[in-house]
C-alpha cells in the first residue's frame, strides 16, 4: 500500500522563510504555502536571491532588441523584481515581506565557489532578523544550477546560525519529483486559483513560456522534509562514476569548513574496493559536493549538480 504524504498545518506561531533564487520561484514553488501560513495568522518572509536579469530571450522578444548590455539587464531585473511584488499581492503577502539580495542571476554557483563566506554572512543576518521556524528552500536535486546552489548557501548559513534548527521544506521546480511521499498541503481550490493568478503577474516569463510555466504552477505543492543523510551512508562516497572527459571535470566541496574546488584529476580522491570514488578526508557536515564540466555550453541545466555527503 503506497504511503501518503504528510499534511502540513501551520499556525499563528509559524514564521516561514521562503528562499527564491529568481522571480517566479516564490509563486511556482510556494504560492499555496505562503497563503496557508498567512491564513493561519503566521508570518512570512520572502528572500529573493537574484533579480532574474540574465534572461535574454524573453527580453529580446518583448523589447524587440538583439543586443543586451548592462543597462538593459539592470532594467530587466527591475522589471522582474516589480513582478514579484505584484505576484505576492495576489497571494495576500505584503510587499514589505520581500527582501531582495541582488546577487547575480546564473551566478550563484560562482558565488559559492568564490565568495561563500560573504553570502553566508548575509543570509545569517536575514535569519537573525526574521527568526524563522520553517524554511522553504529549493531542492538540492533541482537541475537549475542557481537552485541547487541556493540550497547549499542556505544550508551553510543555517549551520552558522546559533538557533533551534527550523523545519526545512525543499521544493522542486526543475527536474523530476522524488518517489517518496514528502510533505503536502491540504487541497483548496481558492488557494490554487490565487496561485495561478499570481503567476500571471510574471508577464516577462509568460511571454515565451506560458504553457510550461502553467504546467509547473499547476502541480500540487509537495515538499521534501530536508534532513541530513542517514548515518549509515558511507562517509565521503561520491555518487558519480565519470569515465570520459575527466580532464574537463571540476569537483567542488562546500561545508562549514569552507569551499574548495579542483580539476577532477587533481582532487583528493581515492578508489575503494568497489571502485567508487570517495574523498580522502570528509569535511564537517553539512557537506556538499558538485560535479560539473569546465566548458561553456548553451544548455543551462546541470548534468550532475550537487549532492550531500
Amino acid at each position: 500500500m503506497p504511503l501518503s504524504p504528510e499534511l502540513y498545518s501551520p499556525d499563528a506561531r509559524t514564521r516561514l522563510l521562503v528562499v527564491a533564487p529568481h522571480p517566479d520561484d516564490e509563486t511556482i514553488g510556494t504560492g499555496e504555502l505562503l497563503q496557508l501560513v498567512r491564513a493561519a495568522g503566521g508570518q512570512v518572509h520572502v528572500l529573493l536571491l537574484t533579480d532574474g536579469d540574465d534572461n535574454p530571450w524573453p527580453q529580446r522578444w518583448i523589447e524587440r532588441r538583439l543586443r543586451i548590455g548592462d543597462a538593459e539587464r539592470a532594467r530587466w531585473g527591475r522589471r522582474r523584481r516589480g513582478e514579484v511584488g505584484d505576484a505576492l499581492r495576489r497571494l495576500d503577502v505584503p510587499f514589505d515581506a520581500l527582501h531582495a539580495m541582488g546577487w547575480p542571476d546564473m551566478g550563484l554557483t560562482a558565488l559559492v565557489r568564490e565568495d561563500a563566506s560573504m553570502a553566508r554572512a548575509r543570509l545569517v543576518e536575514q535569519l537573525v532578523d526574521f527568526r524563522p521556524n520553517v524554511v522553504a528552500l529549493p531542492a538540492l536535486s533541482d537541475r537549475h544550477p542557481d537552485h541547487g546552489s541556493a540550497h547549499v548557501l542556505t544550508r551553510l548559513a543555517l549551520a552558522d546560525w546559533d538557533a533551534e534548527p527550523p523545519l526545512l521544506l525543499g521544493y522542486l521546480v526543475h527536474g523530476r519529483e522524488e518517489t517518496q511521499p514528502g510533505v503536502a498541503l491540504p487541497a483548496a481550490a481558492d488557494r490554487h486559483a490565487a496561485k495561478l493568478a499570481a503567476l500571471t503577474a510574471h508577464h516577462s516569463q509568460m511571454a515565451l513560456s506560458a504553457g510550461r510555466m502553467r504546467r509547473l504552477t499547476d502541480r500540487p505543492e509537495r515538499y521534501d522534509r530536508v534532513a541530513r543523510p542517514p548515518a549509515d551512508r558511507e562517509a565521503g562516497a561520491l555518487p558519480w562514476h565519470p569515465m570520459a572527459w575527466r580532464s574537463q571535470l571540476r569537483l567542488t566541496i562546500a561545508s562549514p569548513d569552507g569551499v574548495r574546488h579542483w580539476a577532477w584529476t587533481d582532487a583528493p580522491l581515492q578508489r575503494d574496493g568497489q571502485g567508487r570514488w570517495r574523498l580522502a578526508e570528509v569535511p564537517t557536515a553539512p557537506c556538499f559536493a558538485r560535479l560539473d564540466m569546465d566548458v561553456s555550453s548553451p544548455w543551462i541545466f546541470d548534468r550532475w549538480g550537487w549532492c550531500e555527503l
